[in-house]
């Protein structure tokens, strides 16, 4: 087993999601090359994650090379984990609540999930800006007195992180998933974001770079950062 705390989470990961959405009281997040970077100086708080899922191709290539182990690509979006939690919350008669993206977005979102799952039950959704602490208590006291079955929290990577972390904290007894910019994406008026060309040949984040141009930045110092930052984590915890 590889020794580093990142890497020892993401193998130990339940790949299976059926167990995963009955389980209880669990928290689980998604790292790629770029947002490694940010868990790298938060080792602390992303080891007290339940489960740390490989958003991006290029990291598991990166961990097959290194650490000798197999992990599959998870995204919570809809080429991989958000329709198996959408379609089991219809099955099941799941309750939702979502907390990212700008207030516009989320709503629309919402009634574009809606649209492809006329079932699901939103019991709230929220944008994931906070002015202060004092907000993010109250939100997350909110959560609580609703309980719903599972939280999507997208807040940016490691701020949505301590927000499922502070609601873990306080007791919360459901499911909690990060998801990144899957809301803003989704937002866009379609509910598959991702070209099948881009999906198919694992380019999801070159369609990033070029629909979002806040990312390029990020993607461009990942290209040039991650492999010595990922090498001299494996290196020191050999």
């Amino acid at each position: 087993m590889p020794k580093s705390v990142l890497v020892q989470k993401i193998v130990a990961t339940n790949p299976c999601y059926t167990e995963m959405f009955e389980d209880k009281g669990k928290i689980y997040t998604f790292l790629n090359p770029v947002s490694y970077l940010d868990a790298l100086k938060n080792r602390d708080l992303f080891a007290k994650f339940d489960g740390i899922f490989v958003d991006g191709k290029f990291l598991a290539v990166a961990i097959k090379w290194l650490y000798r182990k197999h992990v599959k690509r998870r995204s919570f979006d809809m080429t991989s984990l958000a329709p198996e939690l959408f379609r089991y919350s219809e099955v099941h008669g799941k309750s939702i609540y979502i907390v990212a993206g700008k207030q516009d977005e989320v709503e629309r979102s919402v009634s574009i999930f809606g649209e492809h799952y006329p079932e699901l039950n939103f019991v709230g959704f929220r944008n994931g800006y906070f002015a202060d602490e004092c907000e993010i208590d109250a939100e997350i006291e909110k959560i609580m007195r609703i309980n719903p079955d599972f939280v999507i929290c997208g807040m940016g990577i490691v701020r949505q992180e301590r927000f499922l972390e502070c609601l873990k904290n306080a007791g919360y007894g459901g499911i909690a998933f990060t998801c990144g910019g899957f809301i803003s994406q989704t937002a866009r008026n379609k509910i598959t974001y991702y070209p099948k060309f881009f999906d198919l040949l694992n380019l999801r984040f070159v369609y990033r770079m070029i629909k979002e141009k806040h990312t390029r930045k990020r993607y461009l110092l990942a290209t040039f950062c991650f492999p010595v930052k990922f090498f001299g984590d494996w290196k020191c915890n050999r």
